[in-house]
């Protein structure tokens, strides 16, 4: 799977004639290839199905959480018991200047997602964060704009405006 990403990086390379992307496709190339030089030896597959139930069997929604904001922040609360005893690299954060999501590896058996589309005003991805506190993960997305946001996403708005 790597190899055939890092073969259609080289082929999207030949084809970009801006430096930006090439820059941008440049370090990807890089990043695959250390990602497969430091790639463990195949394993026999015994042990690799072993690894797959280990890894939790199932992806769980989080539809319960809480927010609140500063001027320069919007903080997004979940609760999940446990969290804390997870190693840092399986709680991750993926920002977008209009979105996040989520995503806790292992806990108990299970991974747990949830993603916020559509935020009602844009966020900045560098300084935006995470932190993992006991049993809940703080998402804090740093405003563009220090000014009060009347609630998270614009389909909540659009619902408020139609009531």
């Amino acid at each position: 799977q790597l190899q055939k990403d890092l073969e259609e990086v080289k082929e999207l390379l030949t084809k970009a004639t801006r430096k930006r992307l090439r820059d941008v496709l440049m370090t990807e190339k890089h990043k695959l290839e250390l990602e497969i030089k430091n790639q463990p030896p195949p394993k026999p597959k015994d042990v690799a199905e072993e690894d797959k139930l280990s890894l939790g069997g199932y992806t769980v929604k989080i539809n319960n959480y809480g927010w609140d904001q500063s001027d320069k922040f919007i903080k997004i609360y979940i609760s999940l018991s446990g969290v804390q005893k997870l190693p840092a690299e399986n709680v991750q954060v993926n920002f977008t200047e209009r979105s996040f999501d989520l995503l806790v590896k292992n806990l108990n058996g299970k991974n747990y997602t949830m993603t916020f589309n559509n935020l009602l005003k844009p966020i900045s991805v560098e300084g935006s964060s995470r932190k993992i506190k006991t049993d809940m993960v703080l998402v804090m997305c740093r405003k563009k704009q220090e000014e009060k946001w009347e609630c998270l996403t614009q389909v909540e708005k659009e619902s408020k405006e139609k009531e």
